[in-house]
């Protein structure tokens, strides 16, 4: 059997600690700077330990964070293996979560790479985007988090309303329409809250403009050769779906051919109840697993909503649903949700397929 180099790797901001092991044999801890140097010294460690015990693979592997991809695409390039695995599908028992170390951690990773290599065991390991989606995914995300300011200004505002307990006046109109607004600007407050909300409604101004200006390059990647049928099609086809949130399922979701099957797409949306079957215990199913893009099930959230007041059909499913546990209406959201997410895909399927849009330069 020949030879491999197994590496895993705790990654943090500023450090990579590291257990490397050949094949079953004991393994030594290591600590390298996360910068290009030190990764450089890792990697040449690591293809340094391939000739000297003449083994014919190195492979490393990392849990996905902020990090990104840079230590992949390094691996990648120095000619060395690399996986990253979902911390979400990592398998610890309560002693691992509250014994937490970074040289336990990085154990973990090396003994779940070693079974994958050694043993065939199934590998918790994650679709890694292309460097275009990468890019898209940056300025989508950029967008959704532009309007998460902005509703965080806004809280604040009514949070300083309530603070000097001034109550809204019906001639004041709806929150944050033009009548409100105005409100708001002649409205009588003790010297610092005046100020105070002066500058809160001269952010919330500068966060409107900065979101006109991110849909303008959100449309603009949407009519790009990658999503203009694709999210087309999403937004002709389905009812509240709007191009935001077609452009986040696409760069989220990338390359729609990875999925076999809808319940596939339902567990990477974390859309899938979690399941409980052991001994006597039948089958429980509890929560959803809230595995996979948070962004996308946000937006499918919001989508569900206007497709449950747009849609006849979707209404009356969401209706019976509600019936049969009125006291638990989030659970016929969920389900109006997963089945969106499931729509999304075989509708944004046909349309990459058909536009070949990841089997050509896009």
């Amino acid at each position: 059997m020949s030879k491999a180099i197994i590496c895993g790797t705790d990654a943090h901001d500023n450090s990579l600690v590291c257990r490397v092991g050949v094949d079953i044999g004991e393994p030594e801890t290591l600590s390298f700077g996360n910068t290009r140097s030190g990764r450089k010294k890792l990697f040449d460690f690591l293809n340094a330990q391939k000739q000297k015990h003449g083994a014919e693979r190195v492979v490393l592997a990392y849990e996905a964070s902020s990090l990104g991809f840079g230590i992949y695409d390094d691996c990648v390039s120095s000619g060395i293996e690399c996986f990253v695995l979902a911390p979400t599908k990592m398998r610890k028992s309560r002693k691992d979560m509250k014994q937490k170390t970074d040289v336990k951690d990085a154990q973990l990773i090396l003994e779940t790479l070693r079974a994958h290599i050694l043993g065939g065991n199934e590998l918790p390991s994650i679709w890694i985007p292309d460097d275009q989606t990468r890019d898209d995914r940056e300025l989508v995300r950029c967008r959704l988090d532009a309007a998460h300011k902005l509703t965080a200004l806004k809280t604040q505002v009514q949070t300083l309303l309530k603070r000097n307990g001034v109550i809204k006046p019906k001639r004041a109109g709806n929150s944050w329409t033009k009548t409100y607004r105005a409100w708001l600007d002649v409205l009588l407050l003790p010297n610092g809250a005046r100020i105070g909300l002066s500058s809160l409604l001269r952010q919330i101004a500068h966060a409107e403009a900065e979101i006109k200006l991110l849909d303008a390059e959100v449309e603009r990647l949407s009519e790009s050769r990658r999503y203009a049928e694709p999210a087309k099609a999403l937004v002709e086809q389905l009812k509240g779906v709007g191009l935001l949130t077609a452009m986040v399922y696409l760069t989220e979701m990338g390359d729609l051919r990875r999925f076999s099957n809808r319940k596939q797409v339902g567990s990477f949306l974390g859309l899938a109840p979690s399941s409980n079957e052991s001994g006597e215990v039948s089958d429980h199913k509890g929560h959803i697993t809230h595995a996979g893009p948070a962004r996308v099930r946000k937006v499918l959230c919001q989508a569900s909503w206007c497709r449950v007041r747009l849609d006849a059909q979707e209404h009356l499913v969401y209706e019976r649903l509600v019936a049969k546990n009125p006291k638990k209406k989030k659970i016929a959201v969920v389900a109006s949700m997963r089945r969106l997410g499931i729509k999304m895909w075989h509708v944004g399927l046909e349309a990459q397929v058909n536009a070949n849009v990841f089997d050509k330069a896009a």
